[in-house]
């Protein structure tokens, strides 16, 4: 089996030295170097040509995004961006990744040993979907057991009839990106929105304030307990599922520290599930770019309850798993380009008559 190479660029001798030990303990990587500042990066990858970069995003001598804006430029290779946690540090990595970046991690808490096997199958994970990306077809990807949305909430067959309408969307890899470029289009008393993307808890705020700075519509970090009116989204945060509820005849927002489904909290299968339960007929799902197949099983619940279903395309997406998967089960109904997305779904909701929006 050939290994995914790969070099790590950061100014911290600590950090390469735990992400070294750690892309070496996989059965499918090595590390082939690492480089403390972006000018050594720049001549060994001349020199070691290696599958994927992690780059820092904060370092000496030339930034983390200078070098991958010339590095995209001269010559493109995926990179996951290993950024701190902090608002300045978010904010950096939103900007790697409209650059190019396939994905990011946190920078490891080195006093944090416990934690430490869970980020090396975080980080392992995504320079395995960076591989993927590259190559634009898909290793295969150790996989631990993975819950159902059952273990969050149960599918129930009696729903209650609503006219309103909303827009259920999920996403992983590549997401972050494609979930701005599809929601920028969206005029202000569009349906109300629910999101699933996975994310470190640290980085859904600052995605969500983003969006809002960008977005027609109002995006928030949900909360819980919210009521979903038009023109507002809701984006899981990082700690939680996030659930469509009812209350009378209002759309609710509800989180859940439930178990993780499909590895990941968020999930959305379980975001997916809960819009089948209690949105049926009146809900579009869009499931958009991802490594693996969470959403895939939700998306058919969601297609047996009523709703009407959107995948991104192989040719738009970073990495095409989870439409992927979604398509396979039999959950969707149009297979789109992510720049013709919200027009399709647009056009979709107006053919469903009340409550859709105004042009």
């Amino acid at each position: 089996m050939k290994k995914i190479r790969v070099l790590i660029v950061d100014d911290s001798a600590l950090i390469r030295k735990i992400l070294t030990e750690i892309i070496n303990s996989q059965r499918d990587m090595e590390a082939i170097g690492s480089a403390p500042d972006p000018l050594v990066a720049r001549e060994m990858i001349r020199e070691l040509n290696p599958d994927v970069l992690t780059l820092d995003v904060e370092m000496p001598k030339m930034d983390g995004i200078d070098f991958l804006e010339k590095l995209m430029r001269l010559r493109p290779m995926p990179v996951v961006m290993v950024s701190t946690l902090t608002e300045r540090g978010s904010e950096i990595t939103f900007r790697a990744l409209e650059l190019g970046a396939v994905d990011f991690v946190a920078k490891p808490k080195i006093d944090i040993a416990s934690g430490m096997q869970e980020y090396s199958n975080e980080i392992a994970d995504k320079i395995r979907a960076a591989m993927a990306a590259r190559i634009k077809r898909h290793a295969p990807v150790p996989v631990a057991p993975k819950n159902s949305a059952d273990v969050v909430l149960p599918a129930i067959a009696n729903r209650v009839a609503s006219t309103e309408k909303l827009i259920i969307v999920g996403a992983s890899t590549g997401g972050t990106e494609a979930i701005k470029d599809f929601m920028i289009q969206l005029p202000p008393d569009c349906p109300g929105i629910l999101i699933a993307q996975h994310m470190p808890e640290a980085f859904t705020k600052s995605f969500a304030d983003r969006l809002d700075r960008l977005c027609k519509i109002t995006v928030v970090e949900a909360k819980g307990g919210e009521r979903v009116l038009p023109g507002h989204a809701f984006l899981a945060p990082g700690h939680s599922h996030l659930l469509l509820k009812r209350s009378g005849a209002n759309y609710m927002t509800e989180l859940s520290q439930g178990d993780l489904v499909n590895r990941h909290r968020p999930s959305v299968d379980v975001l997916f599930r809960s819009a089948a339960n209690y949105a049926g007929k009146n809900a579009i799902g869009v499931i958009l770019t991802g490594m693996g197949k969470d959403g895939a099983a939700g998306m058919l619940e969601m297609h047996q309850a009523g709703a009407y279903n959107f995948a991104q395309d192989e040719a738009s997406c970073v990495v095409f798993g989870m439409p992927k998967e979604a398509i396979l089960q039999g959950g969707v109904d149009e297979v789109v380009s992510l720049q013709d997305m919200a027009k399709h779904v647009l056009l979709k909701i107006s053919s469903m008559g009340k409550h859709s929006h105004r042009v």
